[in-house]
């Protein structure tokens, strides 16, 4: 379960049979990915190469290749369903992304946030360095409030997109020093630091300043989720801000105080259900414990939020 299992795998094209490694390649992104019509260049001399962080939650892969093409046709969204996203940028190089009719040109410094569940096409010419992280739905919808596919371009030249960029290459650089907790603690609040960004995206009209707000509430709230007596106007007492002031910088994201809030002490729920000093504690104290009302109150937010029950997901953990 979350927390236990981390995989670090290299893969490379050069130990394959030249006319099998276009196939291979088809095969391995598959496995990562879902179901996609590749289109090569030269399929007879192919080469490439992958690296694959892999928990139970998140997949971060960094590849170099020669040219290709990924299509996700609309007959394969049928076939093949797939509700995640992918959150994808180049580190060398670029990429050509064709999505719902738009043409997205993406080079270093820019990055894009996928859905799998609408067409799209993506391709790249050789010598591409590129990053491709598999993000679950709940993890992007949940936050985000949205239940529609999204679609949206990521500036990372400055700003939070520099800090997501740097988190994001750095769990790359760390990858053979990191252990399960570590990898998927980095990459909760990496993409903690992408739906800021992606909710903001179109808002172009916000002042700044109110991004930073929202950084700095969230970050009280998660270091806060465990006091019972937190709340939107303690928060905005304790930071020196007005509550109407912390309401307009959440407001941008779509969401409250009260939900964030939320959102921090379901996440507490979730590392306490994986952890062995908690393990004496009934699910009606931990929901008491959070500031949930009842342990039925808490299973369905939990149910909302991660899609399992908070017994269903301990269960399974011990059972690892």
């Amino acid at each position: 379960m979350r927390g236990r299992t981390y995989s670090l795998v290299e893969e490379t094209t050069a130990h394959v049979e030249p006319r099998e490694r276009a196939d291979s390649w088809s095969e391995r992104v598959d496995f990562h990915h879902t179901r996609l019509d590749f289109r090569y260049a030269r399929p007879d001399c192919f080469s490439g190469e992958m690296t694959s962080q892999r928990s139970d939650t998140y997949d971060l892969i960094t590849w170099r290749s020669d040219r290709v093409e990924y299509v996700r046709t609309p007959r394969l969204v049928r076939q093949a369903p797939a509700p995640d996203y992918r959150f994808v940028f180049p580190v060398e190089g670029e990429l050509s992304l064709r999505l719902d009719d738009r043409q997205v040109r993406l080079t270093p410094g820019s990055g894009v946030l996928v859905p799998l569940d609408a067409p799209f096409a993506l391709r790249h010419d050789s010598m591409l360095r590129g990053v491709i992280l598999s993000i679950p739905a709940c993890e992007i919808d949940g936050p985000l409030n949205r239940k529609s596919p999204l679609s949206t371009g990521v500036d990372l030249s400055t700003g939070l997109g520099r800090v997501l960029y740097g988190m994001v290459v750095g769990l790359h650089d760390e990858r053979a020093h990191l252990d399960a907790a570590q990898f998927n603690a980095v990459t909760d609040r990496a993409v903690e630091l992408l739906c800021m960004l992606a909710a903001g995206d179109d808002r172009p009209d916000v002042p700044g300043h109110l991004a930073e707000v929202e950084a700095v509430v969230r970050r009280y709230a998660r270091d806060h989720a465990a006091d019972p007596g937190l709340t939107g106007t303690s928060m905005a007492r304790a930071l020196g801000w007005s509550l109407r002031q912390i309401q307009l910088a959440l407001q941008r994201a779509g969401t409250t105080p009260r939900e964030v809030i939320r959102e921090e002490r379901l996440r507490v729920v979730r590392d306490r259900l994986q952890r062995a000093e908690y393990a004496h504690m009934t699910i009606s104290e931990l929901a008491c414990a959070m500031g949930f009302s009842s342990a039925s109150a808490l299973s369905t937010a939990f149910r909302q939020r991660f899609g399992t029950s908070p017994r269903e997901l301990r269960r399974r953990h011990h059972q690892a």
